[in-house]
């Protein structure tokens, strides 16, 4: 069976890449189709691939500034030629779903979520006081256009993998389709739990609004609380101005680096809704509780009491309440870190292959029916 694998673009490893690598590794032959290309900043398992770009890989400035050309990615996407694979399995949280295949083509999408910016997170991500005249009138515009071409191509998907069960009712409700969940991986044996108290808070994160990281910041201030963030986007200026003397940022780490700052933190925030949350698993196979806010993904980690806490309403200060909680609780490091084992790579990369050969199967029997 000939597979091309879709991923919206590669230029970073966050969670959607790592499932991404293990779609390589079940697909060693695969070709892979992407908005955007950067290899050095993608794994050795993904560039041991041929890759596909768009023609967004050859605008100006592409690299820095990607997101500004986001209303020409549907056109990009469906640019893609995929008539000679018998299965195509986008990896998507943008755009990639929308691939065009041939009807004899099986096209299973695992979706790590319908986009957050077009649908209910759009005034988080476009506050309209936040923007110029211009942009007031050409958001709207181009991103009601996207929505009506992100839910009109919702069909050309035979079959959805959801990441999270709160990512399958967002399916549910935007693309009125059903999906299979299977939580993405944790390398868990990249992190180790140390026996030593923590010494700061942290947050592991992109810096884009919707992650919330002001919340977890101003709490900080306001609590005189050591926080050290690892993490870059286009928030990092804003967020630096928001930062008291106890706030220190760090753009970049290392693989090592960052294990070494899981372990040695008091706790782990994450004061934004997410999807599901690949590192408050990191966190907890380091060892270390996390506190994070009660709603999306993270319900599904995070157990309250053993491995960490919710906070319940979406502010600095119910997050404070939250972290002072939490560190009156005497924390068992292998108990979270147990937790974490549920999620680890070979347990997913189990899964997803099931998951796959279960959509084939029921996609062959309804060839047969027909």
């Amino acid at each position: 069976m000939k597979v091309a694998l879709v991923h919206d673009w590669l230029n970073g490893m966050r969670g959607g890449e790592k499932v991404l690598e293990v779609l390589c590794e079940l697909y060693p032959e695969a070709d892979i189709f992407t908005l955007l290309y950067e290899p050095t900043k993608v794994s050795e398992i993904i560039q041991k691939h041929k890759v596909v770009t768009s023609f967004i890989q050859k605008l100006p400035l592409a690299k820095k500034i990607y997101r500004h050309y986001l209303p020409l990615f549907p056109a990009a996407v469906e640019q893609f030629d995929l008539r000679a694979y018998e299965l195509v399995i986008s990896s998507s949280h943008c755009v990639a779903k929308g691939v065009i295949t041939s009807p004899g083509t099986r096209h299973i999408c695992y979706c790590h979520t319908p986009m957050r910016y077009a649908w209910e997170q759009y005034h988080e991500y476009f506050p309209e006081q936040q923007l110029g005249l211009f942009k007031r009138y050409f958001i709207p515009w181009a991103m009601s256009r996207l929505r009506l071409w992100d839910a009109a191509t919702a069909i050309r998907v035979d079959a959805y993998l959801a990441n999270s069960r709160h990512v399958a009712a967002r399916i549910r409700k935007y693309y009125q389709r059903g999906a299979v969940v299977v939580n993405p991986p944790v390398d868990a044996a990249r992190f180790s739990p140390r026996r030593e108290a923590g010494e700061y808070y942290l947050v592991v994160s992109a810096l884009v609004p919707y992650k919330r990281i002001d919340r977890a910041i101003e709490a900080c201030n306001r609590l005189r609380a050591p926080l050290q963030i690892v993490g870059d986007g286009p928030e990092r200026e804003r967020l630096q101005r928001l930062a008291g003397p106890t706030v220190k940022f760090f753009p970049t780490a290392t693989p090592t680096d960052l294990a070494e700052k899981y372990s040695r933190c008091q706790a782990f925030l994450f004061p934004g809704e997410e999807d599901f949350g690949i590192t408050p698993l990191e966190a907890m196979a380091s060892g270390r509780p996390v506190i994070a806010y009660g709603i999306g993904g993270a319900r599904e980690t995070v157990v309250e009491g053993k491995t960490g806490v919710f906070f319940p309403e979406p502010t600095a200060e119910s997050l404070m309440q939250a972290m002072e909680k939490a560190g009156k609780i005497k924390w068992d490091a292998a108990v979270i870190r147990r937790r974490a084992m549920d999620f680890d790579r070979p347990v997913f990369k189990q899964k997803l292959a099931k998951a796959i050969r279960t959509c084939l199967s029921a996609g062959s029997a309804q060839g047969k029916k027909k």
